[in-house]
């Protein structure tokens, strides 16, 4: 009899084990995707947007001597 309480401990043990870990898992992954969410919603805040395609001089000489 004294066996088998042991061996149920253990699995109670181990089930509370497993269950910690994937808590923990999840609420790294949480955290995870939150720091990550922020860190674009910050950096996009703080660079404005750059003008894309600009004809400068350079591109115009470019334009002339390849005849496009």
């Amino acid at each position: 009899m004294r066996q088998d309480k042991k061996n149920e401990t253990k699995q109670i043990d181990r089930r509370r084990l497993l269950k910690g870990a994937g808590l923990a898992v999840g609420a790294a992954g949480a955290a995870s995707t939150a720091a990550a969410a922020g860190a674009t919603d910050g950096a996009a805040e703080s660079k404005p947007q750059k003008a894309g395609y600009r004809e400068t001089e350079a591109v115009k000489t470019y334009y002339r001597v390849a005849r496009f």
